[in-house]
């Protein structure tokens, strides 16, 4: 089972690890921020607790700040 992930210039199929794998343990495994990434799930916006499923697109966008 996998999914395809989409990250600034990186665009990678990726293996899910184990069932119930969420954006929070992706983010964790890349030593992501979740307060600086917005997460979308074939297009949606959607929270950390939201489990990838097999043939997801995940896309994690990173938030910039200014001032």
């Amino acid at each position: 089972m996998s999914f395809l992930l989409k990250y600034k210039s990186l665009s990678e199929e990726r293996e899910i690890p184990h069932e119930n794998y969420t954006i929070k343990d992706l983010l964790n495994e890349m030593e992501l921020s979740p307060q600086t990434i917005v997460s979308k799930q074939n297009g949606e916006l959607v929270i950390e607790d939201t489990v990838i499923n097999e043939d997801d697109e995940i896309q994690l966008v990173q938030i910039i700040y200014g001032g």
